[in-house]
């Protein structure tokens, strides 16, 4: 059932549909950063609407997930050119080699050590990035598992989806992994988040949400539209969190007992896909047909 209180949403262009948004992250500078997926483009978006953007050393390089570092600057997966970037506040971007060929990162996420971490969906791998560029490499126990959004848990690990696999992943700084299968066949689950306390996922291909406690006890809860695709998802508080229908053109938020509800996007098939919560508090959506939506519950 729909919130009684529908967000106000506002759309700012940020690029034409041939760009794609794709993911965005709140910089140190208190703007968004956004990955613009076919153009080989970071865009930064100020809150009033100002925008800038920067061109990449490769337009075919894909960046998909964009992330704060530890070190002031934004770290981004370029998933066409195998290759983790970095770009600082101003405007000065480059790029680090994944050593395995072919490895296709996508998510990226801080770690508790300092690190960047990210997955390969093509080569079933989590890396490590530290700030020099030093790159480590753990194999998963898994082939052909897809591992696709990463986060820092609550616990000192990081928690991870295998899209493929069905499963989430959960793996120690120092490199020990443990996956645990979801009891929904074929969910396909792709963004993860953490709220605090457990994680949270979206199962894109079952139209659920999960939620995952440190200790592998997992909870599923149906979207009341399963067509929906979600495909991204962010917290906002211990029990909170909101989450993108790419395939519904819609934004849904979810409470700690599943309660859910969903809200329309102004723009007509605009394919959302990241959410992150900006400086202002509300909740930022990259829109792949060219566009950030800002939401305000």
């Amino acid at each position: 059932m729909p919130h009684s209180a529908s967000p106000s949403v506002r759309v700012f262009p940020v690029a034409d549909e041939r760009s794609g948004p794709y993911a965005l992250a709140t910089g140190p500078d208190g703007a968004l950063w956004v990955t613009l997926v076919h153009s080989g483009q970071i865009a930064r978006l100020t809150l009033d609407g100002g925008l800038t953007t920067y061109d990449l050393d490769a337009r075919t390089c894909r960046p998909t997930i964009i992330a704060a570092g530890p070190d002031g600057a934004l770290w981004f997966a370029r998933s066409q050119d195998h290759r983790i970037g970095r770009i600082t506040t101003d405007g000065r971007s480059g790029a680090h080699a994944v050593p395995t060929p072919g490895s296709a990162p996508f998510g990226i996420a801080t770690g508790p050590d300092g690190a960047l971490w990210f997955t390969e969906m093509n080569t079933d791998r989590i890396g490590r990035v530290g700030v020099d560029g030093a790159i480590t490499e753990f194999t998963l126990p898994v082939e052909g598992a897809f591992p696709s959004a990463i986060t820092a848990g609550p616990d000192g690990a990081l928690w991870f989806t295998l899209n493929q696999a069905n499963a989430i992943g959960r793996i120690s700084v120092a490199g020990d992994v443990t996956l645990h299968p979801l009891p929904t066949a074929g969910a396909g689950p792709v963004g993860i988040t953490c709220d605090g306390d457990a994680l949270w996922f979206v199962e894109i291909a079952a139209g659920r949400i999960g939620r995952i406690a440190v200790d592998g006890a997992i909870e599923e809860f149906p979207l009341p539209d399963r067509t929906a695709k979600p495909h991204a998802i962010v917290a906002v508080s211990a029990g909170e969190c909101w989450f993108t229908e790419w395939g519904a053109n819609r934004v849904g938020r979810i409470t700690a007992d599943g309660a859910v509800s969903e809200y329309d996007l102004p723009s007509p098939s605009s394919e959302p896909h990241g959410i992150a919560v900006g400086p202002d508090g509300a909740l930022w959506v990259a829109l792949e047909t060219g566009a950030v939506a800002r939401v305000a519950p």
